[in-house]
């Protein structure tokens, strides 16, 4: 019985050791700075809700972030990435080109990938389909670690531009975002 309790106990420590070196990952990732060259800016989509579909708020937060940045850099190509769930009514990325449209963002910047369904896919996909270059990837802060990881294994010169996340969120999305990156870690490279 006691030969148990340590292996517990030192399997409790191995994975509060775990969790806080992921989390200080995702902390690093979320100081991140966009590059000021930059080519084409990739938003990262995320649950749309309703019929007609709107942006839960964590897109909403993403999308508001980026639209000074795409207001600054006026020649960068804008590419809105995200594929339509089952219990969507409409893709995320044309979600997200509606909203950038209603915020005054011209239409022809904005180019649309809605087949993905995971972070790997967002960039695979958008890289497959257009020309990168220098790129800033514009996610969620807690999520901005993996995407720029992803990223780099894809070979995509990426930057990033964190949106901050509200605090209930972050409740939900950063437990998820250690085992998506755990994932990654074992399965995506």
């Amino acid at each position: 019985m006691q030969i148990w309790k340590k292996m517990i106990l030192a399997l409790l420590a191995v994975s509060i050791v775990y969790i806080a070196v992921v989390l200080s990952f995702i902390y690093i990732g979320a100081r991140a700075m966009p590059a000021s060259n930059l080519d084409t800016i990739v938003i990262l989509g995320s649950k749309v809700i309703d019929d007609p579909a709107r942006p839960m708020p964590v897109l909403k937060e993403r999308l508001d972030a980026a639209i000074p940045l795409i207001e600054e850099h006026e020649s960068a190509k804008v590419i809105v990435s995200g594929g339509q769930g089952e219990d969507e009514t409409a893709s995320e990325a044309s979600v997200m080109k509606d909203y950038l449209v209603a915020h005054g963002i011209e239409v022809s910047r904005i180019e649309i990938e809605d087949k993905s369904m995971r972070t790997e896919e967002n960039l695979a996909n958008s890289k497959a389909m257009f020309d990168l270059g220098k790129t800033v990837i514009v996610t969620s802060d807690y999520h901005l670690y993996r995407a720029l990881m992803l990223a780099d294994w894809k070979n995509i010169d990426a930057t990033g531009l964190p949106a901050k996340t509200r605090f209930g969120a972050l409740v939900k999305g950063v437990p998820r975002e250690v085992l998506s990156i755990t994932y990654a870690w074992l399965f995506d490279w």
